[in-house]
Order: structure tokens, then C-alpha cells, then sequence
């Protein structure tokens, strides 16, 4: 099993992460990233421009379960600005989450935001779909 020290030599520049708040969250959403039905992720743009390196264009990510154990390595293909209440079906059912609707992912990521601490219908989230690019 690779180490996350021996994927960043293979992916420089590699962020690695969890999703979600919880462990059991960020486990099950690995996995669905790792089976290749997640293939979409969201955050709030506040958040996104505290971070001190956000993910670019191009850039590898190392994605670990809630034990934090690498799982895959994806690889960043798209990004974009979108309010909330712009999100389209298309990509709540990227999101794999969930019955895939769109009336899920508003459901489940009101109550994501609203946990981190703000949460309005027209907040800024920063969208992003990715690959896998090595399944571990």
C-alpha cells in the first residue's frame, strides 16, 4: 500500500484530504470517489480562499479515507464559481451522493453548510469534477 509521502514524490505538488466533516463521511465518500460515481466536488468560496493552497487546473489530489489511508489519486479537470441555487441536476448527480437528485444534494449540502457555519441559497461554492487517475 502506498504511503502518502511516496504519492507526493510520484504527484508533486499533491494536496492530500478528506471529504466531508466526519470520518465515517469522508470514508464513504472515498469510496464512491474511488468506484468512480463521485466524480464531482463543492465548497464554499469562503472557505476555499482561506486555504493557503488551493487546488488548480491540472493538480493532483490525494484523497484519504476517514482513517486517513490514501484510497485513490484524482486529478483536477474542471472549476467554477456557481451559487448554490444555480447548481444544476447534471452535477448534483456527479456528486454521486445519495438517490443522485438534485433534491438530495440541496438537502444534505444546506445541512453540510449550515454545520460549517453559513449557508445561504445564493452563497458563491467553488465546483469542481475530477478523474481518477490511480485507484490504490
Amino acid at each position: 500500500m502506498a504511503t502518502v509521502e511516496e504519492l507526493k514524490v510520484k504527484y508533486p505538488g499533491a494536496g492530500a484530504w478528506q471529504m466531508g466533516d466526519s470520518p465515517e463521511l469522508a470514508s464513504a465518500l472515498a469510496d464512491l470517489i474511488k468506484k468512480g460515481i463521485k466524480t464531482a466536488s463543492c465548497g464554499s468560496y469562503a472557505s476555499y480562499q482561506q486555504e493557503e493552497s488551493a487546488p488548480g487546473m491540472g493538480s493532483y489530489n490525494i484523497i484519504l479515507d476517514g482513517h486517513s489511508v490514501p484510497v485513490c489519486v484524482i486529478r483536477l479537470v474542471s472549476i467554477r464559481l456557481v451559487r448554490f441555487c444555480d447548481v444544476t441536476e447534471e452535477f448534483a448527480r456527479k456528486e454521486g451522493e445519495g438517490d443522485l437528485s438534485l433534491e438530495y444534494w440541496q438537502r444534505e449540502h444546506q445541512r453540510f453548510f449550515t454545520r460549517e457555519g453559513h449557508f445561504s441559497e445564493d452563497m458563491e461554492l467553488i465546483a469542481e469534477e475530477f478523474e481518477v487517475v490511480e485507484r490504490l
